[in-house]
């Protein structure tokens, strides 16, 4: 399933999926309103959007000049359309005040209540909690109904299979249908008349997909993720109360926001570039100048936000791996360009020396684990090299021996990344390194490496003792899921298979 979603999805990156996802939500609102079947009419809710866009885009422009900082275009749709699903829609006639002071104070909360220049709180939930609170009105969730709820679902879990949030979802729904199932025991009501209604009387599957999983507020490793959903799921429960004190979902989210910063990096880091080089054909390694050393471990990624003009729908948002290792005290990245690339990568491009970026969403469970004595395997596809080049780094600076393999791919030698790092760590530390060449018409005279694809018998000449092994792969989708397949056919386990994957991702 996460393979067919990859393929149905290739090139759209998450944020832009959300925005995708909202708009259908809406549209199919708008039919279901003129057949009658939702209580809103489509010039209500076509006003509605509008309005929430509009007011959401001037709010946001003025704080973000107010405070000197990228405005990003695709949050602004994105928190308007929320609002929109979450709001009673209103027409001209009709009271504006809270819908507009929800907008503007959304937009404010990611200037305004932030820490270190990262935004504390999921900025919808808290924009409507504070406009309920001063105008005494509440949010309807009138997304959560049962003629929206099979349109909700679907879109959802493409969200969720798109960024790989399964496990946060899950253990968010299951936390929730617990605390309802307690409640109801404890009280002496009907439990499948409560679970039912969970479903279909509550923004349950909205919220699990839109708000749980919003990167910004997420803690950064599948195991926090987990502990996160469980406890918003707990907040959530309709049931769940504090004397005679009831949370509304946006509270709940709150509390989990909460939860979240606590255990997460807290910093966004605004960087001046100190070096572009290009490193192949279609590859630019960028090193951006650090105050002091950032802790992190290799192999993980960052949010890296670009603010140039014309943006086009893609936004001004990417997820890159740090190519760089703790100790440094530079951050590196690698990334590939093409013929045809985004705004984002364009301007990405032409920065200048002492140009700036914005850093920030430390994250990332693709890291080696502690034990040092099991043989690791990293297996790599062209740019998919640079969480491993970070890992091999810090082993070879470190002075850190384990057995390790690399076997990278890449079409062309010209292609290599890296490759005097991982050259130096084979004479120094004894990584073995194998290198193939996939493009066999372009193979020069006197190559020492490999030929062809990664396949089942590349890894049984390169890898004899895989059974002992832990698996990291990186690259393209397609190379992934090809290579994880491989392993699953020769017996590995799934739990000695790693890939690399980041939201965004496209």
């Amino acid at each position: 399933m996460t393979k067919f979603v990859d393929r149905l999805l290739n090139g759209v990156t998450m944020y832009r999926l959300v925005v995708y996802y909202l708009i259908f939500l809406l549209a199919v609102a708008i039919v279901l309103g003129a057949l009658g079947i939702l209580p809103y009419q489509p010039i209500t809710l076509l006003f509605s959007v509008g309005f929430l866009v509009g007011v959401s885009a001037v709010a946001n422009k003025v704080f973000a000049w107010a405070y000197q900082v990228p405005a990003n275009t695709e949050s602004v749709y994105i928190s308007a359309l929320i609002l929109a699903l979450i709001l009673d829609p209103v027409g001209p006639s009709h009271n504006l005040w809270f819908v507009g002071w929800a907008a503007v104070l959304a937009m404010a909360s990611k200037y305004m209540v932030a820490l270190d220049k990262k935004h504390l709180f999921n900025p919808v939930a808290l924009g409507v909690a504070i406009a309920a609170l001063a105008l005494d009105q509440a949010a309807s969730w009138w997304v959560g109904s049962v003629p929206m709820l099979p349109f909700v679902l679907v879109g959802g879990l493409l969200i969720v299979l798109k960024i790989r949030r399964l496990e946060l979802v899950a253990a968010f729904i299951l936390s929730t249908l617990a605390t309802v199932i307690g409640f109801s025991l404890l009280n002496h009501t009907n439990v499948m008349t409560a679970v039912q209604e969970s479903f279909t009387a509550s923004p349950l599957l909205f919220f699990a997909f839109v708000f749980v999983t919003e990167p910004l507020t997420t803690p950064p490793t599948r195991g926090l993720q987990i502990i996160y959903g469980a406890l918003v799921g707990f907040l959530f429960a309709p049931q769940f109360h504090i004397g005679a004190f009831y949370l509304t979902p946006e509270l709940a989210m709150l509390g989990g926001n909460l939860f979240s910063y606590l255990v997460s990096p807290k910093a966004k880091l605004v960087l001046q570039l100190k070096e572009k080089i290009r490193i192949s054909p279609d590859v630019y390694d960028f090193t951006f100048a650090l105050s002091r050393p950032l802790a992190f471990q290799p192999g993980q990624y960052m949010e890296w936000t670009l603010g140039h003009k014309d943006a086009d729908s893609r936004g001004n948002r990417r997820y890159f791996t740090l190519a760089s290792t703790p100790d440094d005290r530079d951050l590196r990245m690698g990334v590939k360009f093409y013929p045809q690339s985004s705004s984002y990568k364009t301007a990405l491009l032409n920065m200048d020396v002492n140009d700036t970026i914005v850093a920030g969403q430390l994250a990332g469970d693709f890291v080696l684990d502690s034990d040092t004595k099991r043989k690791v395997i990293m297996i790599a596809g062209g740019i998919g090299v640079t969480p491993f080049r970070s890992m091999i780094k810090h082993m070879l600076d470190n002075r850190r021996r384990r057995p390790a393999t690399l076997l990278y791919a890449n079409r062309r030698v010209e292609d290599i990344l890296y490759r005097d790092v991982f050259d130096a760590a084979q004479k120094e530390i004894g990584l073995k390194v194998v290198y193939t060449l996939t493009d066999e018409t372009g193979v020069p005279k006197g190559w020492r490496g490999q030929v062809g694809h990664i396949d089942r018998h590349m890894i049984l000449e390169t890898v004899p003792d895989y059974k002992y092994c832990t698996f990291y792969i990186s690259g393209t989708n397609t190379m992934v899921h090809e290579v994880k397949d491989v392993l699953l056919s020769l017996g590995v386990k799934r739990s000695h298979i790693k890939t690399d994957y980041f939201p965004g991702l496209a």
